[in-house]
């Protein structure tokens, strides 16, 4: 399964850009309205990318550390347990979660957007500490802010994370939220550019439907090869 672990996580986030722009767009805005001014005979465009790309590997960063966490406490917990299906058992999930990432993606279900309730807890404890980083006036002020921004409720966050729990792998749960977060990454900018065109084709109903199905097939031989294992 965790051949195209990453290559699913990238299309999860991906095509999630249209959730990501409504839980993180009005962020993003705030974000690029306190980039600072570019200094006489600075290329603004390059100055202006800097910030996003700051921001947003800032977020990243969050992803593929959340990622190696789970991936590692996992296989500490089996080495532990010694459970002869435990890591069975996490295969199974990470496949049930890929088909249901899938319906959420071809919105057919959206059930996936009651996991961001699970996060609002931790995000009531992390808030404040961006409040030091204001202004946001350089370019490490502006990743430590990201890397704050990454720990955002989020269902697909959550959703992919079991897969990274799933890997059992410290650097495979990591690889598969790096990619995951590299998946986001055009669509976030793009709102950073207040530019709609890559969002708009990623709204398609047939584009997203495609996808969905990728997606739930991928979680189909996921679930096909973790209960013959069982069995």
């Amino acid at each position: 399964m965790m051949e195209y672990g990453v290559a699913a996580a990238f299309f999860v986030g991906l095509m999630g850009g249209g959730h990501c722009l409504g839980m993180c767009g009005g962020l993003t805005g705030a974000f690029s309205a306190q980039i600072p001014t570019p200094a006489p005979g600075e290329n603004h465009l390059a100055h202006r990318l800097g910030f996003l790309f700051s921001y947003n590997f800032g977020r990243i960063f969050s992803y593929s550390l959340a990622g190696l966490l789970c991936g590692a406490l996992v296989s500490g917990l089996d080495t532990l347990l010694q459970a002869k299906h435990f890591l069975l058992l996490m295969r199974l999930l990470a496949g049930t979660m890929m088909i249901l990432l899938g319906l959420y993606i071809a919105r057919i279900w959206h059930g996936l957007l009651r996991l961001e309730k699970l996060g609002k807890l931790l995000w009531r404890w992390l808030q404040p500490l961006s409040r030091p980083l204001l202004p946001i006036n350089r370019r490490s002020k502006a990743f430590f802010a990201g890397m704050i921004w990454g720990w955002l409720p989020c269902g697909l966050v959550y959703s992919t994370l079991t897969w990274s729990v799933a890997s059992a792998d410290p650097l495979q749960g990591m690889l598969i939220m790096l990619f995951f977060g590299l998946g986001t990454l055009p669509v976030m900018l793009s709102s950073g550019f207040a530019a709609s065109s890559l969002s708009s084709w990623l709204q398609k109903r047939s584009i997203r439907l495609i996808f969905g199905i990728i997606l739930m097939v991928f979680g189909l031989q996921t679930l096909y090869i973790g209960l013959s294992q069982l069995g």
